[in-house]
């Protein structure tokens, strides 16, 4: 019998001593290669690229240069520069920019850990600093792919509502995507030529000892158990599965049924009010007393002040709208229908004309971040901005924010504050 590397019926050489002699001899899947990897990472391209835009959408559209109700991201300088203000049509850009941003960030997992994966030679390269270019390359690629994770990780945790990261989601999310997008763009500048001439001129296995094979392919493959297109077959299969149990929490309505991974248990039941919350009137403390018969609406404004009861509410012109409900972590309801009294004429009843300014909304709501919030004049004139007392022709129930909640078109989801205590229009950044 011949000896791995010796004569026949000799003794094995001893075993070598100290790192590998190439990158990959220690990784010995026959699948690694310039291919596999540049066709990863040019997908990843692309769906990263809608990622970051859409994230920017969202963000504006969260108004973060209103005040510090609607934000605690300090000292954005040149990163908010970006910002303008987020139209309230079309009515559902919201939903759409952002049921893409989440559904899209989870379907790209296993795109991802696969190009991970199809890379992981290349940290454990020797000499692991050969200059001090190849120093900053390193150290770029740590920025990479710890941004990568860190902007993954915290996604999915907020879209499951665990806020188990210290701080605020918002001001977290934000400086990491910059953090990571810097070290993308420069990645993509250096490699985006190479990956280009893999996927079009190289063959899907080239020899171990080729510039472009560095590192990637293993110079002693194991024999293969799956063809590359099977590879990329499995993780398309991943992504797919994952889209399909995913999706359905920003279409709504019984597709909802469908998101396997979506954080269920906020919602309410059936019947009118039976559609999508975050949080119940109990989990935030919300009391009968602060919603019973003592509860008073409060609105300010160009010096004045009106204290209505719930009765005089109702007994205001009321209106409708159908509108959505579109939050943060990508779940999106259908248009439910609304009633409610106009914010331009609750702005009328303190002597405000037809341009209305910009609104202080506060709930009763205890703690926390979201208690109240400062819309923009351009949501306060629009005829579809409600504070809204009915929904799909019911009274609010106290989950949805009874007595009186605001609703406005193309807002997120946090703008539509329930539980509304009081409205100051006029109100300052």
């Amino acid at each position: 019998m011949k000896a791995d590397g010796g004569k026949p019926g000799g003794k094995p050489p001893p075993p070598e001593s100290g790192p590998p002699r190439a990158p990959g001899a220690a990784w010995r899947s026959p699948l690694r290669g310039p291919w596999l990897t540049a066709v990863f990472g040019l997908v990843l391209l692309a769906g990263i690229t809608v990622l970051f835009v859409t994230g920017l959408l969202s963000y504006a559209a969260y108004n973060p240069d209103l005040a510090a109700v609607n934000d605690q991201t300090p000292d954005k300088g040149l990163l908010g520069l970006y910002l303008f203000p987020w139209p309230t049509s079309p009515y559902w850009l919201y939903r759409i920019t952002q049921g893409v941003h989440v559904t899209l960030g989870v379907v790209l997992v296993p795109v991802l850990l696969a190009k991970l994966w199809s890379v992981i030679p290349k940290l454990f390269e020797w000499p692991p600093v050969r200059s001090p270019a190849h120093g900053v390359e390193r150290l770029s690629l740590l920025l990479l792919v710890g941004g990568a994770g860190f902007e993954f990780v915290t996604g999915i945790l907020n879209v499951q509502l665990h806020y188990i990261f210290p701080g605020s989601f918002y001001t977290l999310h934000f400086y990491g995507a910059w953090v990571f997008i810097s070290a993308f763009v420069v990645h993509v500048v250096f490699r985006l030529p190479r990956a280009l001439h893999a996927v079009r001129r190289l063959r899907r296995n080239p020899p171990a000892g080729t510039q472009e094979a560095a590192g990637l392919v293993s110079p002693r493959p194991a024999p293969p158990t799956i063809s590359r297109r099977g590879a990329l077959g499995m993780v398309g299969l991943g992504s797919l599965a994952l889209f399909a149990v995913t999706v359905g929490q920003s279409v709504g309505g019984w597709f909802r049924q469908t998101a396997l991974l979506a954080p269920h248990g906020q919602d309410p039941g059936s019947g009118p009010n039976g559609f999508q919350i975050n949080k119940t009137a109990a989990s935030v403390g919300i009391r009968p007393s602060d919603i019973g018969p003592a509860w008073r609406l409060t609105v300010r404004g160009a010096g004045r002040q009106v204290d209505l009861t719930y009765g005089q509410l109702l007994a205001l012109p009321q209106s409708e709208s159908s509108l959505p409900i579109a939050c943060v972590e990508g779940w999106s309801t259908p248009d439910q229908h609304w009633s409610g009294v106009r914010l331009t004429e609750l702005a009328a009843l303190v002597g405000l004309g037809t341009d209305t300014p910009r609104a202080l909304v506060e709930s009763v709501q205890r703690g926390g971040s979201f208690g109240s919030v400062v819309l923009r004049d351009n949501q306060t004139r629009d005829a579809r901005s409600l504070l809204a007392v009915r929904v799909n022709g019911a009274v609010l129930s106290p989950d949805h924010g009874y007595p009186a909640r605001v609703i406005v078109p193309g807002a997120p989801g946090v703008h539509t504050t329930k539980w509304v205590t009081r409205l100051t229009f006029g109100e300052p950044a």
